[in-house]
């Protein structure tokens, strides 16, 4: 198999992206996440295979589905259409049949080329806004061959490369994928190693440690924070980022504070949204926080997306 054809599990390609790096860019959406932060916003992301989520506001509960299933996981009454999770083996031949948009597949198999080509098409606006492509996840080293050939064929064709990463991944896939990486958006969500275990599922000795050598390789470094109340809004850990990204000669640190807009999408994955903040930010709040970094010497900034 040629390079080019090599495939990936994609989420989404996002175009006239504005907050995954400079310029306007094109963002391309990998799946799957070795991390299971507690308040990620993006579950149909953390697999890495496709499978279905359900919208049942669309649903007619016409039967198409129930007659395509193979399994017989899914029933139709007149009240409600159900699917037995447990039974359903990702076949997705429901979404398939399914014609109100009420059943739908995340997740899909493209080869470099495929998304090389929609990445192209928007290069224009890539020159006039000094962009390019951003490749995120989910965790985009989860795929990490995939990625690889990916930003290659980006770097041949002259296209600005960024990686959004937590580092969670032996440095040694890491490092081949930094070789066509111009900037790197690390996600920092915890200084402590505790606090970042039980919030997340593993340990950050392994992503602050792929962060250092990142730095060491010269690499241009945007560290993120998802900004989560009660969690990692203390001052004490924001001065241990601001010191972190001083350290390595981060250029800034982008705040993300939380929001719940993802919630729904646990049930129509048949799963449960169990996070609940201690708190809200106010505006105000989330500017005090950035300029509490920026009284470190480091700049910093807030991003919605």
């Amino acid at each position: 198999m040629k390079n080019s054809e090599k495939t990936g599990i994609i989420l989404n390609i996002q175009k006239f992206s504005i907050h995954d790096g400079p310029g306007i860019r094109t963002t391309v959406f990998m799946k799957g996440c070795p991390l299971h932060c507690l308040w990620c916003s993006n579950p149909e992301s953390q697999n890495v295979y496709p499978e279905i989520m359900t919208h049942d506001i669309k649903c007619v509960r016409c039967g198409r589905c129930v007659e395509a299933c193979p399994t017989g996981a899914i029933t139709v009454d007149r009240e409600a259409r159900t699917i037995d999770r447990a039974k359903c083996n990702l076949c997705l031949e429901c979404a398939k049949a399914c014609l109100h948009g009420a059943i739908s597949a995340v997740g899909e198999y493209r080869t470099v080329d495929e998304v090389l080509k929609e990445i192209e098409s928007d290069r224009l606006f890539y020159e006039h806004s000094g962009g390019g492509v951003t490749v995120s996840g989910g965790e985009p080293l989860a795929q990490w061959e995939f990625v690889l050939e990916l930003l290659k064929a980006c770097k041949e064709n002259g296209l600005h490369t960024a990686l959004d990463t937590s580092g969670e991944s032996p440095w040694e896939t890491m490092e081949k994928v930094l070789e066509y990486t111009d900037l790197v958006l690390f996600d920092i969500k915890h200084m402590d190693p505790e606090p970042h275990r039980k919030a997340t599922g593993g340990s950050n000795e392994l992503l602050l440690d792929n962060l250092r050598k990142t730095a060491a390789k010269g690499k241009r470094i945007w560290l993120r924070v998802p900004l989560i109340p009660g969690y990692n809004d203390s001052k004490e850990n924001l001065e241990k980022v601001a010191r972190l990204g001083l350290e390595i000669e981060a250029e800034k640190v982008w705040l993300l504070p939380y929001h719940n807009w993802g919630s729904s999408k646990y049930e129509s994955l048949g799963l449960r949204y169990t996070f609940e903040p201690t708190a809200s930010f106010a505006d105000e709040d989330v500017e005090a926080l950035k300029e509490f970094i920026e009284g470190y010497g480091i700049e910093a900034g807030i991003s919605s997306g």
